[in-house]
């Protein structure tokens, strides 16, 4: 199955279709590497092994298919310079300095609720 190409008004796109953009676009950057990646980049331009120095745990390859990922989706923006060895520099763009906002408050939705999300699944593991 094909991802639908939208055409129409982004007001009037279906988010809930199998074949949505949307449900790509979501998936690309709603996970833990995205968004580590996406809130290390905040404020400023780093190299790619300043990236991965930022985001604790990250290989090589997924630190590499994630930064892909988030250029194909117009998320970061990828600078080569013509050096030996070669320097390449991620940053945000607009699109991507517009999802840092909801970075953000996942990440302080996350510190707020720490200890009631680990009290949670201590009640719930305990049951099982």
């Amino acid at each position: 199955m094909g991802t639908k190409q939208f055409s129409g008004h982004p007001d009037e796109a279906d988010l809930t279709r199998a074949d949505s953009l949307a449900r790509e676009i979501f998936s690309g950057v709603a996970n833990k590497w995205a968004l580590l990646i996406i809130n290390a980049l905040a404020d400023r331009t780093l190299r790619f092994t300043e990236v991965r120095a930022a985001v604790d745990g990250i290989s090589h390859k997924m630190l590499t298919q994630t930064l892909r990922g988030l250029e194909r989706d117009g998320v970061v923006h990828r600078t080569v310079y013509a050096t030996v060895p070669p320097r390449v520099e991620y940053r945000l763009t607009e699109a991507g300095e517009g999802l840092l906002a909801t970075v953000d408050g996942m990440c302080a939705w996350t510190h707020r609720y720490l200890a009631e999300i680990e009290a949670a699944r201590s009640r719930f593991d305990a049951r099982s």
